[in-house]
């Protein structure tokens, strides 16, 4: 399930990030992956426990927890605190796949369920710079505006297409949910959206109650916390 999130941060959020960040150091990209990552990754990022790192990432952490759609779709339990990059120049990602357990300092490890992209860049801002990601369904590539998120199964394989013209600054995080399988994530969001829909329209009747019941007996069955 790939899901956009739109409007996570707000223009001024966005506006005083990139402030922060235009004026900060950046480092080789390569610093927060393994061998077989290094070969296809081309970019710069923050240094990861940097304080200004971790002052934005709360912030990043915070809107997401607060966006409803988010935490229907995610089901969060764990949140790897957030990782800034930057691309220009023709940096890229090649193909590759997240690795399933992240390490965190001074926290326990988070297994990787799901991956979630904030964009910091407007799409005018840039030229290529797509996150393509391969599912079973095809090749799906993504460029969303500024403070808007895309999250989608950490398990795909995914590349950052080669950025030409401006740079494309993001937030990236990864995300143990409390249901491990995509697809029950998926089943759980469609009944839940169904739901809130439904109760828009007609109210809080039996039938109501009875659906809602249903939703929260399978994310009792299905939740690991």
């Amino acid at each position: 399930m790939m899901l956009h999130i739109p409007g996570v941060l707000a223009a001024d959020q966005v506006k005083s990030m990139r402030a922060r960040l235009e004026a900060t150091d950046w480092i080789d990209g390569r610093a927060s992956v393994g061998s077989q990552g290094a070969q296809v990754k081309r970019n710069r990022q923050l240094a990861e426990g940097s304080p200004l790192a971790l002052e934005l990432g709360q912030i990043v952490s915070a809107a997401l927890m607060a966006n409803p759609l988010f935490f229907s779709a995610v089901l969060p339990l764990r949140i790897l605190p957030p990782f800034f990059n930057s691309y220009a120049g023709g940096e890229h990602y090649g193909l590759h796949i997240d690795g399933a357990i992240r390490a965190q300092r001074g926290g326990a490890p988070v297994r990787s369920d799901v991956s979630c992209t904030v964009f910091l860049s407007d799409p005018d801002d840039y030229e290529g710079g797509e996150l393509t990601v391969v599912d079973t369904y095809g090749t799906h590539e993504v460029k969303l505006p500024a403070g808007d998120a895309i999250v989608y199964p950490s398990s795909s394989v995914h590349e950052v297409k080669p950025v030409t013209r401006g740079e494309r600054v993001a937030s990236f995080l990864w995300v143990q949910s409390m249901v491990r399988d995509d697809w029950k994530r998926a089943m759980l969001l469609e009944l839940d959206t169904n739901i809130q829909a439904l109760r828009a329209k007609h109210g809080d009747g039996a039938e109501m109650v009875a659906l809602t019941g249903h939703y929260h007996n399978l994310l009792r069955m299905w939740a690991e916390t």
